[in-house]
């Protein structure tokens, strides 16, 4: 995909990403995830944004330019991959939730062997950086360059009335609000929970 594609406010640019593919390719090989799972994250007015207090070393990617992936350590065990959009030097990114595997099913297997789905899912932030081999190595890497080791593809354009939107998973602060994507009937789209309870609450964008 194009920078100019990606150089949109999250909340727009997290329906747009919702049917792409990020590929990623190392010296074992090729896996293609199609996105089937996402969630926006404003900067300096989003109090669950990690740009929320401003500038720092770790979250300096996400200032920009657009089509750049901002990988953080979460956990002290996992990796995070975003995709940063709007123009350089306001930040916002769409985080990487989930994705069905496309290409690769095996290699994807390999790196996650416990996860469920048997290669053909990545199912939550965690799982779906592990298949497609992102570590921090990878942050700041160029999504839109040909040569680069991940890249961004268009895929298959979702049908309006197969993306639902909900509360987004896991933060502490504007917990409510309705900035998670994702395609319906997917089998990578994350059960949600808060509380340790599940919840149904859908809206349609």
């Amino acid at each position: 995909m194009e920078r100019e594609e990606l150089a949109v406010d999250p909340v727009a640019l997290a329906r747009r990403l919702l049917g792409c593919v990020l590929e990623a390719r190392g010296d074992d090989g090729v896996v293609r995830v199609r996105l089937a799972e996402v969630e926006a994250y404003r900067g300096l007015d989003d109090p669950a944004s990690h740009c929320y207090r401003g500038r720092t070393p770790r979250n300096e990617v996400m200032w920009g330019p657009a089509g750049h992936l901002y990988v953080y350590f979460v956990y002290g065990m996992h990796f995070c991959a975003n995709i940063v959009g709007l123009t350089d030097g306001e930040p916002g990114a769409v985080l990487l939730r989930a994705g069905e595997v496309v290409e690769g099913r095996e290699l994807a297997a390999s790196r996650r062997p416990r996860a469920r789905g048997g290669g053909a899912v990545a199912k939550g932030p965690a799982v779906l950086t592990s298949v497609l081999g992102i570590d921090r190595d990878h942050n700041g890497i160029d999504l839109t360059d040909a040569d680069s080791p991940v890249r961004l593809l268009a895929g298959s354009p979702v049908p309006s009335d197969r993306i639902h939107t909900g509360p987004r998973v896991g933060v502490a602060a504007a917990m409510d609000v309705p900035w998670r994507f994702w395609i319906a009937g997917s089998p990578a789209v994350s059960t949600y929970r808060r509380g340790g309870r599940a919840r149904t609450r859908v809206t349609r964008p």
